[in-house]
């Protein structure tokens, strides 16, 4: 068992609007822009962080926003939804908040005893807030949301599958452990984790594959202290069969990525070195940093291609 994770570490999907994006998250769910950069792999597209101050692992929603994109096509072999979690009580206030800004989706449910407040984001993505006692992680305070309602980072995942056993086992053998179990679902933790520590894997028999797009989370992330213990993790997937890719250098954190048996990309992040590497803690996500091989490229991206995001 890989004892050196610890639960999440951030959650990507995928975005139809920059200026849409930017604003749900910080001004609806009062969520703080952590970093403003660019994708690795196509730099006229924004990669926008979300989370608590500093971007703790475990808090960070991050979002490729590629202007114009088609909605995914919801179905099995994706993360369904992305579960935040809120102060015992908090669901009214979200409630009413949300109602108040014409958030659609607007559900009220109790899951393994657990309260919680679905809704969608902009590109029809599926989120949950989840009333959680004693989570004691420090809220990131703005947009009009108080210490008593603010958002503490994650709670988990809920994965849609046709088939769920195999990435049960995996996700055994990555320290998560059965929780509970009911109406096909099964709820797995982490015993000492971060926080954001719970992952949901939901069967169901005979549904279509899911087709990625705006509001599609484009991977999940797995929380590990260092380097050190991210290698020890490579070699332990890679020695039981996993196709893992090389570690790459994304800036803010190490990276490794394979694809889990259900078809949901997996990544294994590092805690370190973190979003303060380049931008002091009072202004991050304010400024455009762009990794050192895309550098070049600054003012033809910020003339061409990349919107200005008003604040």
């Amino acid at each position: 068992m890989l004892k050196q994770i610890n639960g999440l570490h951030h959650v990507t999907s995928l975005a139809s609007a920059a200026q849409e994006n930017n604003d749900f998250f910080t001004r609806v769910l009062g969520l703080r822009r952590v970093k403003k950069t660019v994708n690795f792999d196509a730099p006229e597209v924004y990669h926008l962080y979300y989370g608590d101050e500093t971007g703790s692992p475990g808090s960070v929603m991050t979002y490729f926003p590629f202007p114009g994109a088609k909605r995914g096509r919801p179905g099995a072999g994706e993360v369904g939804t992305t579960i935040f979690s809120v102060p015992e009580g908090a669901l009214p206030w979200w409630r009413e908040r949300l109602a108040t800004r014409q958030v659609s989706g607007l559900k009220d449910d109790v899951v393994f005893g657990e309260s919680r407040l679905y809704f969608e984001g902009p590109d029809g993505d599926g989120f949950a807030l989840a009333e959680v006692p004693g989570d004691a992680r420090a809220p990131w305070l703005a947009g009009g949301v108080d210490a008593d309602h603010a958002i503490r980072g994650f709670r988990g995942a809920h994965i849609r599958l046709s088939d769920g056993s195999a990435t049960e086992e995996l996700l055994r053998f990555m320290n998560y452990e059965e929780r509970e179990r009911a109406d096909g679902i099964v709820r797995l933790g982490v015993a000492g984790g971060n926080g954001a520590d719970l992952i949901e894997l939901e069967t169901i028999r005979g549904a279509s594959h899911a087709w990625q797009g705006a509001g599609s989370v484009h991977h999940v992330a797995f929380s590990v202290d260092d380097r050190a213990r991210q290698l020890e993790v490579r070699k332990a997937l890679a020695d039981t069969g996993y196709s893992v890719t090389p570690v790459i250098d994304r800036d803010y954190f190490w990276a490794i990525y394979f694809r889990s048996p259900g078809g949901v990309l997996f990544e294994v992040a590092t805690n370190e070195p973190g979003f303060d590497r380049d931008e002091d803690t009072a202004h991050l996500g304010q400024a455009l940093r762009l990794p050192s091989q895309h550098a070049h490229l600054r003012e033809v991206l910020e003339e061409k291609y990349l919107e200005p995001i008003r604040d």
